[in-house]
């Protein structure tokens, strides 16, 4: 939606005007009607949903954000909220419930049906983690002896209440599910053929308690609009869709985003504006407090080369950028080999093979860098005083050359780190941005120090 319209929403809402808007709101789609109404205070929103049915009421709802839902349903009656809640689809109804209380979960629950409590507690047993967490129970089921016609028939009566009718999922007696057939091949087919003779018995399933990366990673790889999911004794239970793969998949990127880049991730219900200094103090501290006492090693370093400093003013001035250099190559080597590793591309059981090309690469680097390195040492310091007996080219030779062994080494570091955390059953992202970059300052400092020790004779 425009902002334009955004704000006129707002201001004529604000007016006690929603009357209004309502014609052209109930043309709009529903994500954009929920954009629009989620800005509003409860009452003006029940207003406006008063002018549409419940199960509009639920489409609309289940596009607010989890802390606007939770907020609506703490500021209206339970009985009220109940056909909202019930019309929601499934595994957007168990997000909600999964987010509430113990006693706002049973506050809601005498309030709806016998079908819709089963199913949200049901739902809501699963480990938010895995394939039951994240799926959904609005699914199409036919069986294999039916005929086109009468499986048309069957899902026509069931579709009002299904999310997804794409693939219609065929199951014997016991639910157990034997294959699948698509919407086209039921259109395509004689109505008085059997489904057994259309029926897709190859298909790619998923466990219940499967880790949901790994089923959106199936959904991703196979092209899927939905993937089944089964449990112990291969019943069909559930599906997840493409649209839950899509926000699994953006929920693991932010984690992992946050735990590279050091923040501490928790299970956020709000957005960064909705969320408090102090909330966003705590995910940051701990890294940030961890690696700055680290970073202590660092000062005790400089403090041992202090005579060297001392004896050639000029390594002060270029140690930022040696510093600067290693963080920027092992950071991104890291970030390179996190995503290799989300993609399934790699395993740490190639980690010579890996770091060697890494070696490889960062030697390239290093070649461009140090002459870089080398030229910009002669070009800003050829005013700079030194003792008489070094040259300006012995310290350019000994700077780049120090640079140059850091870009190798904080590469191969950046790439190692997150390795060594998967070798041993951790996240890789874990190898924060900000631990490589402490890392690699104290290698930087010591290969700088040695360097100039060593080609120097100091």
């Amino acid at each position: 939606m425009r902002d334009y319209q955004k704000e006129n929403w707002i201001v004529l809402a604000e007016k006690q005007k929603i009357r209004q808007l309502l014609p052209a709101l109930q043309r709009m789609p529903s994500v954009d009607i929920a954009e629009a109404l989620e800005q509003l205070e409860e009452s003006t929103i029940l207003d406006a949903f008063d002018h549409f049915d419940s199960e509009a009421q639920a489409k609309i709802f289940g596009h607010f954000e989890i802390a606007r839902q939770l907020n609506f349903f703490q500021h209206i009656s339970k009985k009220r909220f109940a056909p909202i809640f019930e019309n929601m689809a499934s595994d957007d109804r168990c997000d909600l419930f999964q987010h509430m209380s113990q006693d706002e979960q049973a506050a809601i629950l005498p309030y709806l049906s016998k079908e819709a409590r089963e199913d949200v507690v049901r739902l809501s047993s699963y480990p938010p983690e895995t394939a039951g967490g994240i799926m959904s129970t609005d699914f199409a089921t036919i069986m294999a002896s039916m005929s086109v016609e009468s499986a048309i028939a069957k899902v026509r009566r069931d579709s009002p209440s299904k999310k997804m009718i794409y693939y219609i999922y065929v199951v014997d007696n016991r639910m157990k599910m034997v294959g699948f057939v698509s919407l086209k091949d039921l259109i395509m087919a004689s109505p008085n053929q059997l489904i057994s003779n259309i029926l897709h018995e190859q298909f790619i399933s998923t466990n219940v308690d499967e880790d949901r990366e790994i089923v959106a990673k199936k959904i991703e790889d196979y092209d899927l609009l939905a993937i089944p999911v089964l449990n112990s004794a291969r019943q069909l239970v559930g599906i997840v869709t493409q649209d839950d793969a899509i926000e699994v998949i953006r929920a693991e990127h932010t984690e992992d985003m946050e735990k590279f880049m050091g923040i501490m991730t928790e299970s956020a219900e709000h957005d960064y504006m909705q969320q408090s200094s102090m909330d966003h103090f705590r995910k940051r501290v701990v890294w940030i407090v961890s690696l700055a006492a680290i970073g202590i090693i660092s000062g005790m370093i400089i403090h041992k080369f202090e005579s060297t400093l001392e004896a050639l003013i000029i390594l002060a001035l270029y140690m930022p950028m040696v510093a600067d250099t290693g963080g920027n190559s092992g950071s991104q080597a890291a970030t390179v080999i996190v995503r290799a590793l989300a993609l399934g591309q790699i395993s740490p059981r190639q980690w010579f093979n890996i770091i060697f090309k890494e070696f490889k690469i960062s030697s390239m680097l290093a070649v461009c860098l140090g002459v870089l390195a080398f030229l910009k040492v002669l070009f800003l310091s050829w005013e700079t005083s030194i003792p008489a007996e070094y040259t300006l080219v012995q310290l350019a030779v000994v700077i780049s050359t120090a640079l140059s062994l850091q870009v190798i080494t904080a590469t191969c570091i950046g790439a190692g780190l997150p390795l060594l955390v998967k070798r041993f059953g951790g996240d890789p992202a874990v190898a924060a941005s900000p631990a490589i970059t402490t890392v690699v300052d104290i290698t930087g400092l010591l290969i700088y120090f040695t360097v100039t020790v060593t080609l120097l004779g100091l």
